[in-house]
């Protein structure tokens, strides 16, 4: 099959994170749109059928975005004006961006070593005016979940619900009593934290298959929900399709039963849902992804791991430890010693050399709209350590290990190049 054409272009580089696209995919799309059901339908439900089997989950709802879907979650929450969320200051802008959307106040922490949020500075954070923790899952290795949870137990005496919040005929609020633990897990697909699935561990753990993930879908996003008692999944999943359908009471396969044409609007909802033509996509990808895909993703992290290994230049990132293993999804180097400038310089470097690479993530209090908002990058050492020498190298299942060898010569002579060693 000949390579589709942004491939061709960009043929003279390595490229940082393709789609795997290929015959499979190309005929399932096609099975899709030939059958005449291409918005919300039987893929999309099978598609949600099988997330929740593969992580373990009660009940999966699959929607456009994880932005849309982590939305819709502190909405559900009854979260709004007054309310803080607390998110690592080390993440992308969505994580903060949905926070704003309902009028709250994202509270920043800073993260760890690992890259992931400080569960004790987690701690300090919290308030009477905390109505959810936000931690997130960098590069593919979890977050420290457990912790957060036990953490926001810990903390219900400072938790004030909504008295008048009524969602699909219950307060949310007043049934967990607690913070919500929402888990940012949209490199995580498949990660494990003490030998479960990620999606196990949080109240709920949204995933994003934008085109750059490990399982994508082009774009889309979904929730496992995986609440204590007395919280019932299936009506909970019933007021999240609802809420992602305009409020409408059917979605469009319901109405398509004989006589089934009559809808009612039961609240002023969002329009988010996922496609057919995407969860077939997506369908295609969870047939292979434990067979195909994490073991070659595996298998490339650990060579760019065996190459750096023993060299005081870089900082190899973590892949796992006692308690999680990560997704694989993104090898974060950083280049010991370096500067932003020369960080920037090695990256210029590799690029001459033929290779796409990335960084992972500018913090949030270095994007104009939070620096704007008071957030100085000053209060997060560890997250501007972090984020002043990190390269994020190529990771995707097409990716060869010559290719791999390549990557690596490339930033070795970049570094020596800039760094003079």
């Amino acid at each position: 099959m000949d390579a589709v054409p942004w491939v061709r272009i960009f043929a003279s580089m390595i490229p940082f994170s393709p789609p795997r696209i290929d015959d499979k995919v190309v005929k399932a799309v096609e099975e899709a749109l030939r059958s005449g059901w291409i918005t919300t339908g039987p893929r999309v439900k099978e598609f949600e059928r099988r997330i929740a089997e593969y992580c373990g989950a009660p009940k999966v709802i699959a929607l456009n975005s994880w932005t849309n879907a982590a939305e819709l979650a502190l909405r559900w929450y009854g979260i709004g004006p007054g309310d803080e969320v607390i998110v690592p200051a080390y993440t992308y802008c969505a994580t903060a961006n949905i926070v704003m959307h309902v009028g709250a106040k994202p509270v920043m922490v800073d993260v760890l070593d690992d890259f992931t949020i400080d569960p004790d500075a987690v701690r300090k954070a919290l308030t009477v005016r905390t109505k959810c923790i936000i931690p997130v899952d960098i590069g593919g290795l979890p977050a420290r979940v457990h912790d957060i949870v036990r953490i926001a137990t810990e903390a219900c005496h400072l938790f004030t619900p909504k008295v008048n919040l009524r969602v699909a005929g219950s307060n949310p609020q007043m049934r967990l009593g607690r913070a919500l633990v929402l888990a940012d897990a949209a490199h995580s697909f498949g990660a494990r934290i003490k030998g479960a699935r990620v999606g196990m561990q949080a109240d709920i753990t949204g995933y994003s298959f934008h085109a750059v993930k490990n399982l994508t879908t082009a774009e889309g996003g979904a929730l496992a929900f995986n609440l204590p008692e007395p919280f019932d999944h299936e009506e909970v999943y019933a007021y999240f399709n609802t809420l992602s359908l305009h409020g409408q009471s059917k979605d469009a396969l319901a109405k398509l039963q004989p006589g089934a044409w009559r809808y009612d609007v039961a609240m002023p909802g969002f329009k988010c849902n996922m496609t057919d033509i995407q969860a077939a996509i997506g369908l295609v990808e969870m047939e292979r992804y434990e067979s195909e895909t994490q073991p070659r993703r595996r298998a490339i992290c650990e060579r760019y791991h065996k190459a750096f290994e023993g060299d005081a230049r870089f900082i190899r990132p973590l892949l796992a430890d006692e308690t999680r293993e990560g997704s694989h999804h993104l090898y974060m180097l950083r280049v010991s010693g370096a500067s932003e400038e020369q960080r920037d310089a090695i990256i210029a470097a590799i690029a001459k050399r033929g290779v796409s690479v990335n960084v992972h993530f500018i913090p949030l209090p270095l994007l104009s709209f939070y620096k704007g908002q008071g957030h100085q990058i000053s209060a997060y050492p560890k997250a501007q350590a972090l984020y002043t020498n990190e390269i994020s190298l190529p990771v995707f299942y097409d990716l060869t290990d010559k290719q791999v060898d390549e990557v690596v010569k490339a930033v070795k002579r970049s570094v020596a190049e800039v760094m003079g060693a």
